[in-house]
């Protein structure tokens, strides 16, 4: 017996290619489930950064990187089982589930490769079936109050953002205990998992800033209950750091949008700086996130959206006490208490109306240019 499953198909590229990728609209077959394998059928996916990286080949072509012809994205989800295989203990066919991108992992539990992204042999939620291993699954609470698509959004960005915050916050308070720093400032540059660990500062009593140059997303930062900042008030805060050299107007520019923000860190810290700066960008802010940062500071991410490569003065650093944190989403233990306290707490992101399977090609380019919310969701077999 086997599956048959309508997918959107990544394929490889050649040596030399840098235009994007399209997605290609197929049929394949899937085997009947074997050892602790199962199929599920998606039923809500979150269009995630990672997939727009994918198509774009950026920092790698990872189906050449996975040594496979093709590959089909997709790790943020809801799905239902179907089928499983004899293996299997803890889930059953009808159940609802998050797909749970921690595919390959350290002694610890820890993620190494990502599931249906460099994980080989894995396949995601771009598909009307999938086939997967029951660890790659978080079952979702019974009877859940709240709406799948918005669980869909939260697999990916929201747990990521759980392991995170949980690093970054015990980080800081080992160094500045609640006594002390009763109310923290913690800011961020970046989307969706910023927004998702800016409200979870905010649930733990921080004061939370998120920049954004677009109206639409600062209305949906102010309606999760953090503070929106404009970042087009300081046009020219991106660091490069030859132009910045060689280009006296481009230098000129920077600098007045760098003192622009910090006087604004100054004036919304009372001149304390940030606590802990939530950084999903990297290179271009880099500059001005360390020159933002608090004594005793934190700078935590859990990505690397413009430039894996980062400099800084490390005696600099340690004089301050400057701490930075990096994470890779989330071991499974930390997926559950996520989840529970998401159920209890109604901490889930508000997403996009969803979009048809159909228009999938359309969302990818849509997210590409910057025309989509934080989370955008695509619905597969909608319940």
């Amino acid at each position: 017996m086997t599956y048959r499953a309508r997918v959107f198909a990544l394929y490889a590229g050649t040596p030399g290619d840098t235009r994007d990728a399209e997605l290609v609209d197929e049929t394949i077959d899937l085997p009947r489930p074997q050892g602790d394998q199962l199929i599920a059928e998606p039923l809500y996916g979150c269009w995630a950064g990672n997939m727009t990286h994918a198509l774009q080949r950026r920092p790698a072509d990872i189906c050449r990187q996975r040594n496979e012809p093709k590959v089909v994205l997709g790790n943020s989800g809801v799905v239902r089982v179907l089928d499983v295989g004899p293996d299997v203990r803890d889930l059953r066919p009808g159940q609802l589930c998050l797909l749970f991108s921690a595919s390959v992992l350290d002694a610890y539990g820890y993620p190494i490769k990502a599931f249906a992204y460099d994980a080989p042999g894995t396949m995601g939620c771009l598909a009307t079936r999938m086939l997967l291993r029951a660890h790659e699954l978080l079952a979702l609470p019974d009877g859940t109050r709240h709406d799948l698509a918005r669980w869909a959004a939260f697999s990916g960005a929201s747990i990521t953002a759980w392991s995170n915050w949980e690093l970054a916050f015990g980080t800081l308070r080992l160094q500045l205990h609640a006594d002390e720093l009763p109310a923290p400032h913690v800011w961020g540059w970046g989307g969706g998992t910023t927004l998702a660990t800016l409200d979870l500062a905010r649930r733990h009593g921080c004061r939370a800033v998120q920049l954004s140059a677009d109206p639409g997303r600062r209305a949906l930062i102010e309606r999760a209950g953090v503070t929106a900042l404009a970042r087009d008030q300081f046009p020219a805060l991106a660091f490069d750091e030859p132009r910045f050299a060689s280009d006296l107007a481009y230098r000129r520019a920077y600098l007045d949008s760098e003192a622009a923000f910090l006087r604004e860190v100054e004036r919304r810290t009372g001149g304390e700086g940030v606590h802990v700066f939530v950084d999903y960008i990297g290179q271009p802010v880099w500059r001005a996130t360390l020159k933002a940062l608090a004594r005793q500071g934190v700078v935590t991410t859990a990505g690397w959206k413009l430039g894996m490569s980062l400099g800084h003065l490390r005696a600099a650093e340690c004089i301050a006490r400057h701490q930075f944190i990096h994470t890779h989403f989330a071991r499974r233990s930390q997926g559950l208490a996520a989840v529970a306290y998401a159920e209890a707490h109604d901490w889930l992101p508000e997403v996009d109306p969803p979009v048809a399977f159909d228009r999938v090609p359309e969302l990818a380019r849509a997210h590409a240019d910057g025309r989509t919310g934080f989370y955008p969701i695509f619905a597969v077999n909608p319940p």
